[in-house]
């Protein structure tokens, strides 16, 4: 039963993670020092899209629903849970590639508001 609890939490926190490096640059707008801890979540992100690993959090959710009696899946956390909604067909290496750009284009775009908000209450040029 604890297996499965983990498994459970390990899905929460993967789609958590999921959801942070996707749109945690708009998180970043409100708190800009959340960038430290974003800008690697997100680079992490893009790196799996674009490489087509797997990310780690899914053998460990995978390991623990074995060790709780259920089956595991094979594949990688968003082939099993989100492409059903996503990409009805399968995902495929082209969709992957445009989740990248896609997590990189809108990170950029929340960046690159957070950058002009600085440079407008502070125009002067820092050396």
């Amino acid at each position: 039963m604890i297996h499965r609890l983990l498994a459970d939490a390990v899905v929460a926190l993967h789609f958590a993670f999921i959801l942070f490096v996707a749109a945690g640059g708009l998180l970043v707008l409100k708190w800009p020092r959340l960038m430290w801890l974003h800008l690697p979540a997100a680079g992490w992100g893009a790196l799996i899209e674009f490489t087509g690993w797997i990310c780690p959090l899914t053998p460990l959710e995978n390991r623990l629903r074995v060790m709780g009696g259920e089956a595991g899946y094979p594949g990688g956390f968003i082939e099993t849970y989100l492409t059903p909604v996503i990409y009805p067909d399968g995902l495929t290496h082209r969709h992957q590639l445009l989740l990248g750009i896609g997590v990189v284009a809108v990170n950029s775009l929340f960046y690159g508001i957070l950058v002009r908000r600085r440079l407008k209450r502070d125009p002067r040029p820092r050396i």
